[in-house]
């Protein structure tokens, strides 16, 4: 489900961004019993996603190399708001002398948002600050569940101070003010390349982060049950002393 009804969120809105430029609000969410099973096998997640992505031919994981959490530790797994960011014309400082109005529009997005999401943001990868300490508290108590971030973010001394949790290419102090433009809201990003819809299913922690397509979260969840039953079952095995026919006959070595 796919549909626009800005009047629930009229009351919330900042007014940041043209509201044609808001594609959707009410976006396909899995439900809470979903998530909790996912939080279930949280510590380390990633990587089994990532296998089963791969198994299924999605290309979906992003390396925690490439987009790093600024709280090590943390593990954030909720539906996709998006953002997608341009970049102004003018150079800063003439934003400055004209006192434009900034163009930034993560508070808009937090809006239109529920309690438990993820917002992330399509900042083309440079190193301008998508996010800073008075956005991360607004994202708190708007019950935001964390950020991804293709693009900067700053204040992090402010952010770890809140327990935010947020990923992000760059840590920076420049800021995105007269220097990003807010395209839309909930339209298709790409975040290191990989196409993320609103409703995509986020998954990050220490090693990195995965996004599941939104019809394809439950097909996941069984594998990941799976895959986390048969791993125990390996580790059970394996510290009982078992023979190492026995072990491979519960999971081949070659898909360890």
């Amino acid at each position: 489900m796919y549909e626009k009804n800005l009047e629930k969120y009229r009351d919330r809105l900042f007014g940041l961004i043209d509201e044609d430029k808001i594609i959707c609000t009410e976006i396909p969410r899995p439900s809470k019993e979903i998530i909790d099973e996912f939080y279930r096998h949280a510590g380390g997640l990633t990587p089994t996603v990532s296998d089963i992505l791969d198994s299924m031919g999605i290309i979906g994981a992003v390396s925690a190399s490439v987009l790093r959490p600024v709280i090590p530790g943390k593990t954030i797994i909720g539906p996709v708001v998006t953002l997608r960011y341009l970049f102004e014309r003018k150079t800063p400082t003439q934003g400055f002398v004209e006192k434009n109005k900034g163009h930034m529009a993560d508070r808009d997005a937090y809006a239109v948002a529920q309690p438990g999401d993820i917002v992330v943001y399509d900042a083309d990868g440079r190193e301008v600050s998508c996010q800073g300490g008075m956005s991360s508290n607004v994202a708190v108590k708007s019950g935001i569940a964390g950020t991804i971030c293709d693009g900067g973010v700053r204040d992090v001394e402010e952010m770890r101070e809140l327990g935010y949790p947020a990923w992000s290419r760059h840590v920076t102090p420049i800021t995105g003010k007269f220097r990003i433009l807010a395209a839309e809201i909930n339209c298709p990003v790409l975040i290191d390349g990989i196409q993320v819809c609103p409703g995509d299913l986020c998954i990050a922690d220490d090693n990195g982060i995965c996004f599941i397509p939104n019809d394809r979260i439950e097909e996941v969840l069984e594998r990941v049950k799976a895959a986390a039953e048969k791993e125990k079952r390996v580790m059970e095995a394996f510290h009982a002393g078992g023979s190492i026919a026995d072990v491979l006959k519960i999971l081949p070595a070659s898909q360890w």
